[in-house]
């Protein structure tokens, strides 16, 4: 009878986890328990950092509408307060763009809303 070489199944799950853990520090990329409990807490952080971006986001476009109506002589919470008054329907993200690279068009819209 002719010889069977077996693992290629096991061989095939070792491969995949190298794969993701490719450029780990120390054992993390290269022995089989520690690629597994790294991929866990990997994949767990991947989960929760992509819901936590949108948060970080949208901070960081408070920021810098804030910077844009101060320096226009109008705080955030007076300038988003006024925006709803007049149902101006921009959001934050369209705000700090125009905040960003469209000044002009930025300082009409808070004296818009003086």
């Amino acid at each position: 009878m002719a010889r069977v070489k077996r693992g290629t199944t096991a061989n095939k799950r070792r491969r995949n986890l190298r794969k993701h853990t490719k450029g780990y520090r120390s054992g993390r990329n290269s022995k089989v328990t520690r690629m597994k409990e790294a991929l866990v807490h990997a994949f767990a952080y991947q989960f929760a950092h992509r819901r936590k971006k949108k948060g970080d986001f949208r901070t960081l476009w408070n920021m810098q509408i804030n910077a844009a109506a101060r320096a226009n002589g109008m705080p955030y919470g007076t300038l988003i307060a006024g925006l709803k008054k007049k149902n101006i329907a921009l959001n934050r993200k369209i705000l700090a763009e125009l905040a960003k690279n469209y000044p002009k068009i930025f300082a009409k819209i808070t004296q818009s809303v003086q």
